[in-house]
């Protein structure tokens, strides 16, 4: 049986939810990836809830229902996205459509009503903390970060950057810090 799990966002996220889990024997702990645990057997709610418990003093909890587990599908998906040149400059509505098997339209909906903001504010979001990393890393130019970050121009993302951060990128660059990716 699988136990979806929200704010999973990484490696070290993976390996910090496994270790929380296979400290409650009773899931019989079977694997862990990316968004979700594998357990042995069907867990009680009181085990589902030590583990919701232990979770969330980590970040992360349990995912109880459908609408739940669309957004957490929807923002595994879209950080993947946001992590590589051509998923920057994808068409989301279409990929996410095609991938989750739902019309956007409900996919929209349903991310909005539990997340308070649309599916393209998130992935600006995400973009831009992606630009963030690039920039303290101080290894590519401006338009190298523009391109790999899916922007059309220097200027584009510049002023997208300082829509969202109230600073330029080169302001950023020698003052700046990031958001941890759970918390956008």
């Amino acid at each position: 049986m699988k136990i979806r799990i929200k704010n999973m966002v990484c490696r070290h996220c993976v390996a910090k939810v496994a270790e929380i889990a296979s400290a409650l024997p009773a899931l019989n702990l079977q694997g862990v990836e990316l968004g979700a645990i594998t357990v042995g057997n069907i867990p009680e709610e009181a085990d589902i809830a030590k583990l919701d418990n232990r979770l969330r003093d980590e970040g992360f909890e349990v995912i109880r229902s459908r609408d739940e587990e669309i957004v957490a599908d929807i923002k595994a998906r879209l950080i993947e996205l946001s992590r590589n040149s051509e998923g920057a400059r994808a068409d989301i509505t279409a990929l996410l459509s095609d991938a989750m098997h739902m019309t956007y339209r409900t996919l929209s909906r349903t991310f909005a009503a539990l997340e308070g903001r649309t599916i393209e504010n998130y992935f600006t979001a995400l973009r831009i903390e992606r630009i963030k990393e690039l920039l303290l890393d101080n290894q590519l130019t401006l338009n190298e970060i523009a391109f790999v970050t899916g922007f059309s121009s220097v200027p584009h993302l510049s002023s997208r950057f300082k829509q969202a951060t109230g600073m330029t990128p080169t302001q950023f660059r020698e003052i700046g810090s990031r958001t941890p990716l759970p918390e956008i």
